[in-house]
């Protein structure tokens, strides 16, 4: 049987740029994987869960069964609103250092204290700072250090706004088979969730861009856990 082709999405504050490298180390182990782009926040008004899936849901209608959707990041919480667009389940979804889903809060509701408080003095004009602008400085350097890698993903960041941290997610469910991959120690509590609830899971001791200066570990991870993902349906 063909392996599932991976869907690799990207977290939308950062760009499909993250995970080429490792859709490349996929495509050489034999597994099909892209890394398509939610639509720019700057392109959408309001209602930015409905409209990031609709939109992807839309590129992804016409790719056949199975898809693996693989969510970095804050990707995990737009899981269910995407996979209810595409018109046949996934066959499964992987967590990759990502928020869970949280069907009716929002992701201020489920960030660490302090967080909300200290993105929303910093917002202006209904705008965050770009996703690295969050970081201290010297940080991003240190877990980019390539600095033409590091460059090309500055490239494809964009001011965020400040609604869609406040949006409630949709109350949409994803009841489907799921597992997880732990990249670094600011998901412990996701991943102690996935181990309590029979989740395939890999720990890998990198970074939470690893799949950026990583590929090779991440995307061997992520064709255990699609294989993994498969025993249930076939044997």
């Amino acid at each position: 049987m063909a392996a599932a082709r991976l869907v690799l999405l990207h977290s939308p504050l950062i760009g499909p740029m993250a995970w080429r490298g490792a859709a490349a180390e996929l495509a050489a182990r034999g597994h099909p994987a892209e890394a398509p782009a939610w639509p720019r926040f700057s392109t959408i008004d309001e209602g930015y869960y409905d409209a990031l899936a609709d939109s992807l849901g839309a590129t992804l209608a016409d790719r056949g069964a199975p898809l693996v959707l693989v969510a970095h990041s804050g990707a995990g919480a737009l899981v269910p609103a995407l996979a209810a667009r595409l018109p046949i389940q996934p066959a499964g979804v992987i967590l990759v250092d990502a928020i869970l889903p949280h069907p009716g809060r929002s992701w201020f509701d489920t960030a660490p204290a302090g967080m909300p408080d200290q993105l929303r003095a910093g917002a202006q004009f209904g705008e965050l700072p770009r996703w690295c602008d969050w970081w201290p400085p010297g940080a991003l350097e240190r877990l980019v250090p390539d600095a033409g890698v590091r460059e090309a993903m500055l490239a494809e960041l964009e001011p965020l706004p400040l609604a869609y941290f406040e949006e409630p997610a949709p109350i949409a469910q994803w009841a489907g088979s799921t597992a997880y991959l732990q990249l670094s120690g600011a998901y412990d509590s996701e991943s102690q969730v996935a181990s309590r609830s029979g989740w395939p899971l890999v720990r890998l001791p990198l970074h939470h861009l690893a799949m950026l200066t990583d590929p090779a570990p991440v995307a061997a991870a992520l064709a255990s856990l699609a294989a993994r993902l498969a025993e249930p349906a076939h044997g």
